[in-house]
């Protein structure tokens, strides 16, 4: 870590601690000995999304929180549960050293962490995500749930 008061290469970590999803660090330069703070965090690929019609996007967390939100209101699910929804989405595809992944993916995996969490939120998701026309759409969900419950 190169010192930004004399440009020094060489900087000793004083104190690290956990700060959000950064790592703080306080540094001191071994030249000048002066002391300046550093976070560090985990870089992400750049995660695409291709979309129906065939067009490709940068992932946008917002944009998928957003969707989650109009399935979960006045429901019983927690801001920080969707934040971990999407963490979790968002992990997997870098775990898996992805950087393109089709929207029916994602609908596929909120669907799944929707279903632990909260049916009603699910049936509203999916509802959209499914693009359901009829009432036999809804019927055909909730008697799938209605199945894996038995």
């Amino acid at each position: 870590m190169k010192c930004p008061f004399c440009d020094y290469e060489d900087t000793k970590v004083i104190d690290s601690r956990p700060s959000d999803s950064k790592i703080r660090r306080r540094r001191e330069c071994i030249k000048c000995q002066k002391r300046f703070t550093t976070f560090e965090v985990v870089e992400m690929p750049l995660l695409m999304v291709q979309k129906k019609d065939g067009s490709v996007e940068p992932f946008d967390r917002n944009k998928l929180i957003t969707g989650i939100y109009s399935s979960i209101k006045k429901r019983p699910v927690s801001v920080d549960a969707v934040s971990k929804m999407v963490d979790s989405l968002e992990s997997y595809y870098a775990n898996e050293m992805r950087n393109q992944i089709t929207t029916a993916e994602i609908g596929d995996m909120v669907l799944e962490k929707l279903k632990e969490i909260d049916l009603i939120a699910y049936i509203r998701f999916a509802s959209v995500y499914k693009e359901f026309t009829d009432i036999d759409s809804f019927i055909k969900v909730i008697s799938e749930l209605s199945v894996g419950k038995e």
